[in-house]
């Protein structure tokens, strides 16, 4: 059987940026899978509170150049790289000075969220997938974590569902208890639409709130992960009113069952 190639989309993961739980889920669940034999890439947002000297972030000039149209705005997408030497694995940074180059993650000092956050989201889920073409890497699974990459699977099912990077990539998106004070509000679902994702189609992500992302997300979702306690229970209850896969891990490291999972989706071989 061919590996199964899994992308990992995430805002945080240890020890670049610990927010939540996710951090070091991210963390630890590429590297498992990499050592079971899986081929992994790790995307996530190269914000201004991690230390690119620290952590030995450089430029990859190749996959550097982009322009990601937000709100009919050209934005330029620099990406950058470290790694992890003790797991052997690199982890890609999408970096934008407006977006990304501020001290705080979500909101500001006073605890505000930041206004502009549909606009990052919006952001960092076309240029992720825009990232992984350039890459010249497809992968099986497109393994979502956070509501800051809730596009990504409308994305992927809609824009990209005939290319070939993306053509027969499978959806996972993990659960958290990760709710955000504030909104993204409506105009995140009319920023959204993008070639064949129209606006007819953004209207599930609803008003911006988190319940509503999530659930606009899960429509374009293969299987939910839930992959946390006290996990928002409206948001699992409508994945099963959708019929869709629900996988409840026995804990963070059932690695087994993960990769059980993750052979779901691997590629058919081709006979010669």
């Amino acid at each position: 059987m061919a590996k199964t190639k899994i992308l990992f989309i995430t805002h945080e993961m240890s020890p670049f940026l610990e927010l939540t739980k996710i951090s070091e889920i991210t963390r630890q669940l590429p590297q498992a899978m990499q050592e079971k034999g899986f081929e992994i890439r790790i995307l996530m947002p190269r914000f201004g509170n991690i230390n690119e000297r620290r952590n030995r972030l450089h430029e990859v000039i190749r996959l550097s150049g982009l322009n990601i149209v937000v709100d009919n705005n050209d934005n330029p997408l620099i990406i950058k790289v470290a790694s992890l030497p003790a797991a052997r694995m690199q982890v890609y940074f999408l970096d934008n000075e407006d977006y990304f180059q501020r001290k705080k993650v979500f909101s500001d000092e006073h605890g505000e969220f930041f206004a502009d956050n549909n606009e990052r989201s919006v952001f960092f889920c076309k240029g992720a997938l825009e990232t992984v073409k350039k890459l010249g890497w497809s992968p099986d699974v497109v393994h979502c974590h956070g509501w800051f990459s809730a596009l990504v699977p409308a994305y992927v099912k809609t824009t990209y569902k005939d290319d070939p990077t993306f053509k027969d990539a499978k959806v996972m998106y993990s659960l958290f208890n990760e709710e955000f004070k504030g909104t993204l509000g409506s105009k995140y679902a009319e920023m959204a639409p993008e070639g064949a994702f129209k606006a007819a189609d953004a209207q599930v992500y609803g008003d911006g709130s988190y319940e509503a992302i999530y659930k606009g997300a899960l429509h374009f979702t293969d299987m939910v992960v839930v992959a946390d306690e006290n996990v928002n229970t409206e948001i699992v209850d409508f994945a099963r009113s959708k019929d869709i896969q629900v996988f409840e891990p026995n804990g963070d490291q059932d690695y087994d069952a993960f990769g059980e999972v993750y052979d779901q989706f691997a590629p058919e071989e081709v006979e010669a």
